[in-house]
């Protein structure tokens, strides 16, 4: 299909899972204002009681639409004598669709925590519990405060669950009425629970009902990294030490060639006769010697690719991921198959091993375990169709409680990233004379503190806030709507944080409507137009004024990564100087490049989902065994041990040996299969001779349970994490080569390590230039 074709087609698509018309809710709105009345001369006991009696009919069968009216009543007028707040028309409405397991987009500002009370009340008076998956730990435990006095008033317990808790305290958290939790928090318990080797391990009851909030960073975003429970370490690796030297060496001769259109490095013959003198090889590219090519492989990656305060900063010796979608730190977060260490060692700090991977679920697959799923975000409708298709949630647009008075300036494009900075810049200098607030929203730790410098050299006082003081969130925030505050963000400001214009001060806050509001600076556009939306968002909530500008150039990171420039007219692609680029149909022209870039990231996360899918349907065949022994009243616990150690140690070869052959399976596409099928048709054959490992492994521990137990325990996970997965599920250089321009890893394994080493060749000899490789 052609590019504009395809665009109008998902267009369409994304109208048809769109709703917009709220007459539906209308009579039900109605219904909750006039039972609210009546309750307003009620004392707190009778509300009280009137709850007890909702949750009486809840658990005899009640339909649960039917108790909608008088719950939401119960809550709104709850809301109004514990919080103080008076619950808008337009909370009520996204509440319903909530209920009704519905995205929601409510724009930001509109109050989408007490807005998610409603259906958490509602749902959890079964006595089977709500969970309300927030964005981070922060929020959990924020939200789970907020709204308690509320949810106690109506007779229901609510708890909290953050990373760090123990057993004991995630049980008693996850047995109350309602729970707020990360969404990744939950699915690592999950994850254990199936791991347990006593019942009294399991933490968590059977799912029920669950509320995403931030519902596109949650289901879209984090559905890229899959949830991993790690345990055995890996006892060999190669000399790292060595291998960095070297490394090392190959940059800084220039002995490597970066390859910008696929984020890749290659050595280049140089390189290539340096490595193999390094080593005392003839060879390098020979079987026998891939462990260390692949190892110098991922070094090189390390050194050229991955950068510090962009990629990952260093805290205390640890080598700590910065998310690219909100510039926060993910502390659990891991690069897979040895790109870690690689970096580590390249930084200089402790090595933390993979270890073997005894157990995976994505975040897509753990969420379906939910026989109830709603989600709410400022920013659904651009995802619209991935909502509908993954997760069967059709998206429901909800208008804010007043007009936003917002002004979106057009963007101001220039050709080079110097111009631009110094075009922000100036920028700041002139608005900053009139003590209006700025936020300047960047992609990078590192852009925040050139910008920072920058600023602060013009004299101008700005604060920075990114992954290095992210404990100072709340209180930045605070202050970042001030009269003449600069406040330089990288997408952390853009997720649950409210700025308050004047800080929350009632004559500051009248100052800075007088001034226009807080102006949001944006310094990139991004892959997604949800994330343009979400900075655009800090700025003119519930009504208040505002103004928004994006500050782009032509070599900006997006422009680079997928060849933006080249897509656009010769007049553009050839500009220099330092004035804006004109032209109406520029702006245009990127958008619709942002567009085919969602696309494209939509059909990566797709095909991950399809490959995950099927080992995913072998986990819950598998763990389902597993669970009957571990629940199983006869069997002693010297022997269910034994053979729930025997389901993981296969489990954990069966995911080892599937996650190579998903890096390799694509080169099945030279004998022109499809590999999609062929991994199917491999896992399903692997499954069963799996199947047949384990009942041998039982038949002889039933015969001799003594005997067997020596040598067969498996080390249970000390630790838990997600690994950074690739956009593209092969990860093999030469597949990406061959198949697809967008991966940002150079990852080899003994397959593809040998094609890979012919294809450099091929390149060495006959000089083919990378760019004459087409998608």
């Amino acid at each position: 299909m052609h590019a504009l074709e395809r665009l109008q087609h998902e267009l369409g698509v994304r109208d048809k899972t769109v709703v917009r018309d709220l007459r539906p809710f209308h009579p039900i709105l109605k219904d909750i204002h006039r039972r609210q009345v009546r309750l307003q001369d009620r004392s707190d006991a009778q509300l009280q009681a009137e709850a007890a009696l909702l949750a009486d009919r809840a658990r005899s069968g009640a339909v649960a639409d039917e108790l909608l009216p008088p719950a939401f009543a119960l809550v709104k007028e709850a809301a109004h004598r514990t919080l103080g707040l008076s619950a808008y028309d337009e909370q009520l409405l996204a509440a319903i669709a909530l209920h009704q397991r519905k995205l929601v987009e409510l724009p930001t500002g509109e109050g989408k925590t007490l807005a998610a009370a409603f259906p958490a009340f509602l749902n959890a008076l079964t006595g089977k519990g709500v969970h309300v998956l927030t964005f981070n730990d922060y929020l959990a435990r924020r939200d789970a405060g907020w709204m308690g006095p509320l949810y106690r008033l109506l007779g229901l317990s609510v708890g909290f669950v953050v990373a760090g808790m123990s057993a004991a305290e995630k049980v008693r958290a996850y047995r109350k009425d309602i729970t707020y939790a990360t969404a990744k928090e939950v699915g690592f318990d999950y994850l254990r629970d199936k791991g347990a080797y006593r019942r009294e391990e399991i933490v968590l009851r059977p799912f029920h009902y669950a509320i995403v909030d931030e519902a596109d960073a949650i289901l879209i975003d984090e559905a890229r990294s899959p949830l991993v429970l790690a345990g055995r370490l890996d006892a060999d690796a190669p000399d790292l030490d060595r291998i960095d030297r070297l490394a090392r060496e190959l940059v800084s001769r220039q002995a490597v060639e970066v390859d910008d259109r696929f984020n890749q490095v290659h050595l280049r013959a140089e390189g290539i006769a340096l490595a193999e003198a390094a080593f005392g090889l003839d060879n390098l590219f020979l079987p026998e010697h891939l462990p260390l090519l692949s190892a110098l492989n991922l070094s090189l990656q390390a050194h050229v690719l991955l950068q510090r305060d962009v990629d990952y900063l260093l805290r205390e010796g640890e080598v700590l991921l910065i998310d690219a979608f909100t510039g926060r730190i993910t502390p659990d977060r891991k690069w897979k198959n040895g790109l870690q260490a690689a970096v580590e060692t390249k930084e200089g700090v402790p090595l933390r091993s993979e270890g073997s991977i005894l157990n995976a679920i994505t975040l897509p697959h753990f969420l379906q375990k939910y026989p109830g799923l709603a989600g709410m975000t400022a920013t659904a409708r651009e995802a619209a169709e991935e909502f509908a298709e993954f997760y069967g949630l059709p998206t429901v647009i909800i208008p804010p409680h007043r007009p936003c008075r917002r002004v979106d300036q057009p963007d101001r494009v220039f050709a080079g990233r110097q111009e631009k900075l110094e075009a922000v810049v100036e920028e700041v200098v002139a608005v900053h004379a009139t003590r209006q607030p700025i936020l300047i929203g960047t992609l990078s730790v590192r852009e925040s503190e050139e910008l920072a410098g920058l600023i602060a050299a013009r004299g101008i006082p700005c604060t920075a806030l990114n992954a290095r003081n992210d404990a100072e969130e709340a209180k930045i925030i605070s202050r970042a709507g001030r009269p003449g505050a600069v406040t330089i963000s990288t997408n952390m400001a853009g997720r649950g944080t409210d700025i308050l214009l004047g800080g929350g001060q009632e004559a500051e806050r009248a100052l800075v409507e007088s001034l226009g509001g807080l102006y949001v600076i944006g310094t990139n556009r991004h892959e997604s137009l949800r994330i343009d939306r979400q900075l655009r968002g800090r700025s003119g909530r519930q009504g208040d004024p505002g103004e928004s500008r994006f500050f782009i150039s032509l070599d900006d990171e997006l422009f680079e990564k997928y060849r933006l420039r080249e897509e656009l007219p010769k007049r553009y692609r050839q500009a220099k100087g330092g004035e804006p680029l004109a032209g109406r149909k520029l702006p245009q022209w990127i958008r619709t490049g942002q567009r085919m870039i969602e696309g494209r990231l939509f059909d990566r996360r797709k095909m991950l989902y399809e490959y995950s899918s099927l080992l995913e349907a072998q986990r819950i065949l598998w763990q389902g065994e597993r669970q009957r022994s571990l629940l199983d009243p006869e069997l002693s616990p010297g022997y269910r041990e034994q053979v729930l150690a025997q389901y993981d140690r296969l489990w954990a070869e069966h995911l080892d040996e599937l996650s190579e052959a998903r890096e390799n399976i694509q080169l099945v596409r030279l004998g022109g299969q499809q590999p999609l099928r062929e991994f199917r048709k491999l896992a399903d054959e692997r499954f069963q001779e799996r199947r047949r490992e384990l009942a041998a492994e039982l038949r002889v521990l039933a015969a001799d349970p003594a005997a067997y137990a020596k040598g067969r325990r498996v080390q249970r996970p000390a630790s838990t994490w997600t690994y950074l997965l690739n956009d593209n599920p092969f990860g093999n250089q030469l597949s990406v080569l061959l198949l697809d321009g967008g991966n940002t890893g150079l990852q080899v394994d003994f397959v593809s390590g040998l094609a890979l080493g012919f294809f450099a060749l091929f390149r060495k000899w006959f000089g083919r230039k990378d760019n004459t490789l087409d998608d």
